[in-house]
Order: structure tokens, then sequence, then C-alpha cells
């Protein structure tokens, strides 16, 4: 293997510690580099102070370089008011696919990336190359699989990455680390959305968005069964968190004009599932399936697509046929019952082979509910 000089984005946690391991014993030559988010405020600090100093016994152990570098203007500028702004509209944000997107793999790149030859995260995917182009790949450890929070990224910024974790199932990443003495082999991994740290995620929306009373309505009858405190603390398909007796209840749809929740209950009810995804602002990484020069073996067939795909963080993936609209979106069509289709969520779109990742795009409000008027809740 050639020496290659690489920019590895460490964060303290065990993967990231695993990939300094793997590429330091592979020769190349190494810059760690940590990545600070959290406001001066100490607000979402995500215990950079305890990660910094794992990073540096990780930094002393092999002899290379370590950089912290500040992003947190650029996350809160861009990813923050992203979030804010969509949870404000009533949808649900992705801000841990924005965050790969904008500032991993934008503004660090653009800063400090680009002086290296290839920048290395902890991810757990691959990139395989196919006739000369490359394709975001899926990791061989299923579950662990990260490709879902990678699909919004641009083919420029894939074609300068590595992902050294894409053919090591996690247990053998711990065992590995173990191994390999890390300090941190045994520490667990993060959990939730990395720019809030410890704060709670209810908290945090409180503190920005505040709280508005509003009915919760059983949406088969429209009789209020229950009051919550502000639309933007709910997403479609929850069911934790709603204080309801009698359950389970299923966020099922809300009014953001009236700041009403919409549920419904029980597993079994239609309410709770669809066929149809609607997708916006499609983001194809490396090539688009419609575009009538694409590669046959990628091509779409008379304008249908056979793909697999998912509407969540989850090793399951979903069958069926992509087609575009006459408003020149997109429309999935799934071959079983999807639960909780939640708009502002993405969609990932993957060969059906579900070997390589195509894209993403923005799931879109249903086109017979973008007008339609919900009925006023029944006393």
């Amino acid at each position: 293997m050639n020496k290659k000089r690489i920019a590895v984005l460490v964060s303290g946690g065990v993967d990231s510690a695993v990939v300094v391991d793997r590429l330091y014993k592979e020769g190349h030559d190494l810059h760690l580099f940590y990545i600070r988010i959290g406001m001066d405020n100490g607000e979402g600090d995500c215990s950079a102070d305890e990660d910094m100093e794992m990073c540096t016994l990780i930094a002393r152990k092999y002899g290379l370089p370590l950089k912290e570098v500040s992003l947190h203007e650029e996350y809160w500028n861009h990813v923050m008011a992203y979030t804010l702004e969509t949870v404000r509209k009533g949808l649900t944000p992705h801000p841990d696919m924005m965050c790969n997107k904008l500032i991993k793999f934008g503004f660090f790149e653009e800063r400090w990336g680009h002086e290296f030859d290839a920048v290395a995260t902890g991810h757990y995917a691959s990139i395989r190359e196919i006739d000369g182009m490359k394709f975001l790949a899926t990791a061989v450890d299923p579950v662990k699989d990260q490709t879902d929070f990678l699909a919004q990224i641009s083919y420029r910024q894939l074609d300068h990455l590595m992902f050294p974790l894409g053919d090591i199932p996690k247990s053998e990443v711990r065992a590995m680390a173990a191994e390999a003495a890390l300090p941190n082999a045994r520490r667990k991994d993060s959990q939730g959305i990395c720019f809030l740290g410890k704060i709670d995620y209810s908290d945090f929306i409180k503190r920005h968005l505040g709280v508005k009373e509003g009915a919760v309505v059983e949406i088969e009858t429209g009789r209020k069964i229950g009051t919550h405190k502000g639309y933007w603390f709910h997403t479609i398909g929850q069911r934790k968190g709603l204080g309801l007796s009698g359950g389970p209840w299923f966020v099922v749809r809300k009014n953001v004009k009236d700041n009403v929740v919409y549920v419904s209950n029980g597993y079994d009810t239609h309410k709770q599932y669809g066929r149809v995804v609607p997708v916006e602002e499609m983001n194809w990484i490396t090539l688009n399936p419609f575009d009538a020069d694409a590669p046959a073996r990628f091509r779409a067939s008379e304008g249908r697509l056979q793909i697999a795909f998912k509407n969540r963080h989850s090793p399951q993936f979903i069958p069926g046929v992509m087609s575009v609209t006459a408003e020149g979106g997109y429309r999935i069509e799934a071959e079983e019952d999807v639960q909780g289709i939640a708009p502002g969520q993405f969609a990932i779109v993957y060969t059906p082979d579900r070997q390589l990742c195509l894209g993403s795009g923005m799931i879109s409000l249903p086109e017979n509910k973008k007008h339609k008027r919900h009925h006023k809740p029944k006393a």
C-alpha cells in the first residue's frame, strides 16, 4: 500500500481510535484532528474536555500530532439553524446527517482536510470502485452500518474520504482496541445527537422554541384525549413521552397551524403506516439513475427504479420502486407497510442488493395532506 498523508477525525471514542491504530500499523503519515462544536456558553458541550483528553492519550501513544479545531460557530449557524427551522415547521430534522455534510466533510475539508491525501473517520461504511467511479457502500456489520448518516454527502467529498472500519464487525473493533491496549477500549459508545452532549433534547427545544399548550386528538374520532406542550416536541411515529393512558398511542399527524397532535391507538391501525413515500431535494452521490446517460446497470427502466431504502436508522431495508413525479420530485412505492413516515426525515436509497447507497432525499408531506384541512378537535 502506498504511504498516504491522512487527516484522521478523532472523537475520543473507540471507533476512531481503532482507525488510528489500523492506519498507523499500515505505515501512513497520520495527523489527528478533534472538531469542537460546543458553544462557549456551555450549551451542547458534548463532553468535549473528556473527549479531548482521550484523544490526547491516543496521540501520545502513537507519537502523532493532534490539533483541536473549532467549528462551533459554523455548526450553530448552519446545522442548528436548519434543525430549529425544520422543527418549527412541524417537520423532523436530521442534524447528524447535516453535520457530516456541512461540518465534518464541508467546513473541515475546506479549511484543513484538502491539504491531505485523504480524510479518515470511524464511520461504519465502505467505498467501492465500479467502472472507475466510487460508490458509498454499506459496512459488513449491518447493525452498525452508518451509510444512512452519510447519504447527503457529495461525490467530491466521497472521493476524498476513507472509512477503515467498513470491513470490520463492531465486536472485532472492540477486540482490536483491547489487543492494542487503547486507553478507551472499554469506553461506551456515545448515544443521541452529538451536539447536545448531556442536554435532554426536549429541554434544548424548549429553550429555543418555548412552550405552547395544544390538544392531543384521537384521529379516528376527533376526540380530545390530552394536551401537549407544543407540536415541535413530537414526531410522526413517536410512541413514548405522550403521557396517555390506555395505549399504546402513536403520533400519526400534526396540524402546525392549530398546534394539534393527532394520535392513533394500537399496534396495527393502518393510520401508522403507509406505502407511498414522497421525496424532494434528492441528493444523488455518484450518479442519477434517472439520467439517460447513466450506466445501464444502474439506470432506471421506463422511468421506474428498483431500490431498497430506509426511512430511519435501522439495519432493516425496505424494497420498493422509485419514480419521478410531474412536479420534479420523487415517489417511492414500498413493497411493504412503512411505519412512521415522518416529513423532514430522509429516505435513503440503495441498490436492490443493499450493497450501494445511491443517495437520499427529504421526505415531504403527502400531496393529499399538504392542503387538507384537519377537523377541529371535539371537546
